[in-house]
């Protein structure tokens, strides 16, 4: 069973619109978040003293694009956000996946914080961080 560590979730998603993602973005995703993704397509709420938005792999496309990652960042692919200031990502420039936060305004990658190498440890990461 997954943790959802009381965030508020939604319906899952097809595999088979995840690989087209995928595709289309050019990365693959950690299997942890994927298990997630295929239980809940996207999600919302506190999780410990932090709010997080997971969004719907149909949003993903859009909102990099929207948010100019290949411009500013390329490598990452944004996935959801705290709410404010802060996104989250899949740092792709190294063999093994990253997740990481990112502020949006100014998008430097030089200014990336690592939270995880799993989508499960970003949880935790966010459980036990204010």
């Amino acid at each position: 069973m997954i943790n959802t560590y009381g965030l508020e979730l939604k319906p899952p998603i097809e595999e088979n619109k995840v690989k087209e993602v995928e595709t289309e973005l050019g990365v693959t995703f950690p299997n942890d978040y994927l298990e997630f993704i295929s239980y809940s397509n996207g999600a919302e709420g506190s999780i410990g003293e932090n709010y997080l938005i997971l969004w719907s792999i149909e949003d993903i496309i859009e909102l990099n694009e929207a948010y100019g990652v290949n411009d500013f960042a390329k490598g990452l692919v944004l996935f959801g956000s705290d709410g404010g200031d802060t996104a989250f990502a899949f740092d792709s420039r190294k063999n093994e996946t990253q997740i990481v936060s990112v502020a949006f305004i100014g998008m430097d990658l030089s200014e990336i914080t690592t939270c995880s190498n799993t989508f499960n440890g970003f949880l935790q990461y966010l459980l036990n961080t204010n």
